[in-house]
């Protein structure tokens, strides 16, 4: 239950650092005017705040007098009973998932693959070339928006973490990112790898570079989600471990 705590609250301050952050009642939506995506615009409760029928009308209002589309994502353990308030007021599951944990004592470091290096973007042209890799490794569109170049610069210039994987012909075969820490606590995201250099290992090494990264810095856990099956192998072989259970419920 510590832990569920510790990443409902870390969930709490990655919203908080939105560029429009908003309070509604015992929850926390964080906004970003530059995108709609409901996977960056979305709200998340406060760890063991009470809940109301009324507070999920609040809430849906303040979605929508932003424009977006209600959303949440949360530990379920820190509010029990959220789950039944929002499928009464019309949310509809979008997925459960196992979050996934790493510490220092456990996170194991396979090298790199022969032929790759990996490092941190420090140019506005790294930067662009990691956005399209991830976009076209999850079957995206391989283009690099402003906006997104600036999202990922303002994670690195607050404390986050970020690492591509560059080929030797300069390519920039996949990577990943982490959120700046809070409460010494960061979650680790974005892992992609483009279809031509998949089943070699980039996505083990890629995960355990940024999570030595954040130890390094005195993060004291690491955590993410596994998309699917094989992703939940590839953590798992860099130490990390399931840990709790999270939600994503949305309203159309």
């Amino acid at each position: 239950m510590i832990m569920d705590v510790r990443i409902q609250q870390s969930v709490v301050a990655n919203l908080a650092a939105r560029p429009m952050p908003v309070e509604a009642g015992p929850f926390l939506i964080g906004l970003d005017p530059s995108t709609e995506s409901p996977g960056i615009n979305y709200a998340t409760p406060r760890p063991g705040a009470a809940i109301t029928p009324a507070d999920v009308t609040a809430l849906v209002t303040a979605f929508r007098k932003a424009d977006r589309q209600p959303r949440l994502e949360y530990v379920t353990s820190c509010s029990p009973s959220l789950e039944s308030l929002l499928l009464t007021a019309g949310f509809v599951v979008e997925a459960r998932h196992d979050y996934l944990v790493c510490t220092p004592d456990s996170v194991i470091t396979p090298p790199a693959p022969a032929g790759f290096s990996l490092h941190e973007p420090a140019t506005e042209e790294q930067r662009a070339a990691l956005v399209r890799a991830q976009n076209d490794a999850f079957g995206g569109e391989p283009v690099a928006a402003e906006a997104d170049v600036a999202r990922l610069r303002r994670l690195q210039s607050n404390g986050g973490v970020a690492v591509m994987a560059v080929t030797g012909a300069d390519i920039c075969a996949g990577g990943g990112q982490a959120v700046p820490p809070n409460g010494a606590v960061s979650e680790v995201a974005g892992i992609a790898v483009r279809e031509p250099y998949r089943q070699r290992g980039l996505a083990g090494a890629v995960t355990a570079a940024i999570t030595n990264s954040l130890f390094t810095a005195g993060t004291e856990i690491a955590w993410l989600e596994a998309s699917g099956e094989d992703a939940w192998r590839v953590y798992e072989r860099v130490g990390y471990q399931p840990a709790g259970k999270r939600l994503y419920i949305a309203q159309d």
